[in-house]
C-alpha cells in the first residue's frame, strides 16, 4: 500500500522503482492512494492511466478526488478507482470498495473510507464501515485493505481497533507524514496511523516551501506548487494469509529517488 502520490515527482519516483519493488519482494497486489496525482490537488483520467500502467492495481482517494471535475464520469465507469465510501451513494459518483484478484489468484476487497474529525462533515466511518462488512449481500473475501483518509491519529488509532479482527489492513493516508506505529491488532489486522507520501522529500508535505511559507509568515494565502528535487517513496508491505485474511506480517518501506 503506497502512500498519498504527489504530482509528477511522485509519478517518476514510482516509474523508476515500482516494477523492481514488486519483483524482489514478490508482491501480488498494489494499491496506492492518488488524490494528490494531477499537479497535487486531484485525480486526472491521464494520471490515473500512468499510475496503472505503472504496476498499481488500485487506486485508492479522499477528500481531494473531487478537485478535478473531469474524473467524476471516471469513478462511474473505472472500477478500479475508488472515492471514501462514507460520502454516501444519492448523487455522488463512483464506490468507495471493490473485490479484485491479485497476481496469486487471491479475491482480495478494498475499502476506502474518510474520517471525520477537522474533515467535512459527512456519514460516519464507522457506520458505513459496518453497514458494508455486515449487511453485504455477499460476505467480502476474507482478506480486506482499507485506506483510512483521515486528519488525526486518535481517530485513526480508534478506527484500527474497531475493525480489528475484522479486516486484514488499516493504514492512515493523508497526512503525508509517515508514523512509526506499524503492527499486528491483537485480533490480527495490521495497521499503521499514517502510511507518508511519496513525494519531494525536501518539501512542506509534498509542496515547495516558498509557496507554503508564507502562509505561516504573514497568513497570505498563496498557490501551492509541487516541490522537486529528491523524492521519498513511503509504503507498507503486508503480508496476509489468504485463507484467513489475518495478517502475518507488516513492514514499512521508504526509498529515495534521485531525479
Amino acid at each position: 500500500m503506497i502512500g498519498d502520490v504527489i504530482g509528477k515527482p511522485g509519478r517518476q519516483a514510482l516509474e523508476a522503482l515500482l516494477p523492481a519493488l514488486r519483483d524482489e519482494r514478490s508482491i501480488d497486489f498494489v494499491t496506492a492512494n492518488g488524490e494528490n496525482l494531477a499537479g497535487g490537488m486531484g485525480l486526472t483520467v491521464a494520471t490515473a492511466v500512468a499510475l496503472f500502467e505503472l504496476g498499481v492495481d488500485v487506486i485508492t482517494s479522499g477528500n481531494h478526488i473531487w478537485d478535478k471535475k473531469e474524473i467524476y464520469p471516471e469513478l462511474e465507469r473505472n472500477e478500479r478507482i475508488l472515492r471514501p465510501l462514507n460520502y454516501g451513494a444519492s448523487g455522488v459518483p463512483g464506490r468507495g470498495w471493490g473485490t479484485f484478484h491479485a497476481l496469486d489468484g487471491s479475491e482480495l476487497a478494498v475499502i476506502n473510507v474518510q474520517g471525520r474529525t477537522y474533515m467535512q462533515p459527512i456519514d460516519s466511518p464507522f457506520v458505513e464501515i459496518d453497514r458494508l462488512l455486515d449487511e453485504a449481500s455477499e460476505p467480502l473475501p476474507p482478506i480486506r485493505l482499507v485506506d483510512f483518509h483521515c486528519e488525526v491519529t486518535s481517530e485513526k488509532n480508534a478506527f484500527g481497533l474497531y475493525l480489528d479482527g475484522r479486516v486484514s489492513a488499516v493504514v492512515g493516508s493523508h497526512t503525508h507524514v509517515p508514523t512509526a506505529d506499524d503492527r499486528i491488532l491483537p485480533k490480527g489486522t495490521a495497521y499503521q496511523s499514517d502510511v507518508g507520501m511519496t513525494g519531494p522529500l525536501w518539501s512542506v508535505i509534498g509542496f515547495a516551501p516558498h509557496t507554503v511559507l508564507p502562509r505561516f509568515l504573514n497568513g497570505l494565502p498563496t498557490r501551492f506548487e509541487v516541490g522537486d528535487g529528491p523524492v521519498v517513496v513511503n509504503a507498507v508491505q503486508i503480508d496476509i494469509e489468504s485463507s484467513t485474511g489475518r495478517a502475518l506480517a507488516i513492514e514499512r518501506l521508504q526509498r529515495v529517488w534521485e531525479p
